[in-house]
């Protein structure tokens, strides 16, 4: 994902107050309910109640290669009930619909959705089928921990992370409620969708300039 500024994790919800922007403090946590306040026109991420700031824009890499990836799946996909979404597109994970239990609202790259009913406008209620992040420097140390524990924990049936620094795939299945062993492409391979029987990617297509 994108560059990304943090706050300090903390006990204390701000309450609903409406503000342009978070404050950021040690006992400071927000909901979902806070997050839809913030007209600030900054992009935000929430992990267990602790924002993100996502609004530098990527690197121009960055962006070839979720082209390639969104392109690919965009033509697999056409007439299919599963759909692909790009960043900026919010996807909440809670056990809860409440706004204020809400502490989980990221911004994957790429999500593919399978279910129509998790869309509403806001974005995806619940997790996708299969999530894709693209690592930078910034953000390789959130998308391989705290946000690979998150998607486990929420059942996403596959996360993809892309290293376009090594221009390897990394992918992860979703089995017994946990992701399974490490599975690693790279050009010259064939990724198979293991959402879809009767797909499967060319690695040297995704990462071509």
């Amino acid at each position: 994902m994108y560059n990304e500024q943090k706050g300090n994790h903390g006990s204390r919800r701000s309450g609903g107050i409406h503000m342009n922007s978070p404050r950021i403090g040690p006992d400071l946590r927000y909901s979902y309910r806070d997050y839809l306040t913030w007209d600030d026109g900054q992009r935000w991420e929430l992990i267990e109640g602790v924002p993100y700031n996502m609004t530098q824009a990527p690197s121009p890499r960055h962006q070839e290669i979720l082209g390639n990836i969104f392109g690919l799946f965009f033509n697999y996909l056409d007439r299919k009930d599963c759909k692909a979404y790009l960043a900026p597109f919010d996807v909440r994970l809670s056990e809860s619909d409440r706004e204020q239990d809400i502490l989980n609202v990221v911004q994957p790259d790429l999500s593919i959705v399978c279910d129509p009913g998790k869309i509403d406008h806001r974005g995806c209620k619940g997790a996708p089928d299969l999530v894709v992040e693209i690592l930078s420097p910034e953000t390789a140390k959130r998308d391989k921990g705290q946000k690979f524990y998150l998607y486990q924990a929420y059942g996403v049936r596959e996360y993809w992370i892309v290293d376009s620094h090594h221009e390897i795939i990394e992918v992860y299945v979703w089995k017994d409620g946990r992701f399974q062993d490490r599975q690693v492409y790279e050009k010259g391979d064939r990724l198979p969708v293991g959402i879809f029987e009767d797909f499967a990617l060319d690695v040297a297509a995704v990462f071509r300039r």
